[in-house]
């Protein structure tokens, strides 16, 4: 890497530093959020303890996607805050952040993936949510599952890509909103999914099964992940 790349990140950090030592209102903070680099838009999240309304709401959310790797990381900590809080988690019940939702949960950074799963179990009960998510969730993992139970696993030659990585996190969150699923769609995806060569995607299958789910096929699902090869299929 060039001197240049390591001067901007030398610069990002100064600017990163003093934006976070400087008191700024609430007004200030929404508007770097919205208009900001990448160090504004970071700290800005960061420095955020309240959300007045769905349009500021609105705009956090926007930053969780299509930004710089620290900007998403931090909105998504903020999101797991907020969301968990009654005071707040109405407003980001707007239709309009489900699909950035949904592409959240198979970010590139684990850490955000587990932090917007995290946020949105906060929206497990909420109807209006689980009707437009779910099934867009229940199509995301067929397809990914479409691609990913074609792949050899073999021999350890095989390197996990992203879409094994997606789907990993896919079947994370329906661990999460099982019960919001159509029971059909998902008794589809353990049955396809638990015999997927990579042990990390019949591990979180496995770990679905321990929602004793009453069907005679997934109870026998479950007996044969209970007797895996790998250790951390077989400890659920």
């Amino acid at each position: 890497m060039n001197n240049s790349y390591y001067e901007t990140l030398d610069e990002n950090f100064i600017q990163a530093l003093n934006l976070y030592e400087k008191e700024h209102t609430y007004c200030e903070l929404i508007n770097m959020l919205q208009n900001g680099n990448i160090p504004q838009k970071q700290i800005a999240a960061l420095k955020l303890d309240k959300i007045n309304s769905v349009e500021d709401a609105q705009i956090l959310v926007s930053n969780l996607t299509g930004q710089d790797g620290k900007i998403r990381e931090a909105v998504s900590l903020k999101l797991d805050e907020f969301m968990s809080d009654n005071r707040y988690v109405e407003f980001f019940k707007n239709p309009e952040n489900y699909k950035i939702f949904l592409d959240a949960i198979t970010d590139i950074n684990g850490n955000i993936c587990r932090n917007i799963i995290s946020a949105i179990t906060n929206l497990h009960s909420d109807d209006k949510f689980c009707k437009i998510f779910c099934p867009e969730l229940v199509k995301l993992t067929m397809d990914l599952i479409s691609v990913v139970e074609k792949f050899d696993f073999q021999d350890g030659k095989y390197k996990v890509n992203k879409e094994a990585f997606k789907l990993y996190w896919c079947l994370e969150t329906i661990y999460y909103f099982w019960d919001r699923l159509d029971f059909e769609d998902l008794k589809t995806i353990i049955i396809r999914a638990k015999d997927i060569g990579e042990y990390t995607i019949r591990e979180k299958v496995a770990k679905i099964l321990t929602r004793n789910l009453d069907d005679s096929e997934l109870v026998i699902a479950r007996e044969e992940l209970k007797n895996d090869s790998n250790y951390y299929v077989r400890r659920f």
